[in-house]
């Protein structure tokens, strides 16, 4: 089970939701090729010819961007390097380092492999445990180097983070607005631990 992990969403309307797909490395070669430290599952298809994406340069910076348009790309040595038709040339690349870059899509898209899921989706959902007893609300992801976890509101007024992998959350049904996990003691009321370790 996997999910796009930075398409992250904000409603920008109620037929689109912009998701972050990127942020503009290093400049590479002396034509305005940069390199893209990638934020989607689906690089071929967010930095496609002809693409055009919402720019939004780091503090302090002086670029006056607001939209940059894919003018090609190609994977190099497992980095993934984009020229943009409004970046000339090296010089011209080196002021869009640090650029984060959003794309539009629309609410009702999903991700090309059925087992993907984009944040925005997830967010909302009812959480159940294996019995089918409900046991919160996802309210976020957080994303990691080694995993990614839900985090949930349960009905305790807790916040708890659950690995969202496969053995802990076996179903994820969107169009039922429900999550399955798989609890475990601790994992969604983590003071079970506690009054386990008072004894």
């Amino acid at each position: 089970m996997r999910h796009n992990p930075t398409d992250c969403g904000t409603m920008a309307a109620v037929e689109s939701i912009e998701v972050l797909v990127g942020r503009i490395g290093k400049a590479h070669g002396i034509r305005g090729h940069v390199t893209i430290d990638v934020r989607t599952d689906e690089p071929e298809r967010r930095f496609a010819d002809g693409t055009r994406l919402r720019a939004v340069p780091p503090k302090g910076s002086a670029l006056r961007l607001s939209e940059l348009t894919v003018e090609g790309s190609r994977w190099h040595q497992g980095i993934l390097h984009v020229l943009f038709e409004e970046v000339p040339d090296r010089n011209a690349a080196e002021t869009v380092r640090g650029v984060l870059l959003y794309a539009d899509i629309a609410a009702d898209e999903r991700p090309e492999d059925p087992e993907e899921f984009y944040d925005h989706q997830l967010v909302g959902l009812q959480v159940f445990d294996t019995d089918g007893a409900l046991r919160g609300e996802v309210t976020g992801l957080l994303h990691g180097g080694a995993q990614d976890l839900l985090q949930i509101a349960t009905p305790a007024a807790r916040n708890v983070l659950v690995p969202f992998v496969k053995a802990l959350v076996p179903e994820v049904d969107i169009a039922a607005n429900k999550v399955v996990v798989a609890d475990r003691p601790g994992l969604l009321d983590p003071s079970l631990l506690d009054d386990e370790g008072d004894k």
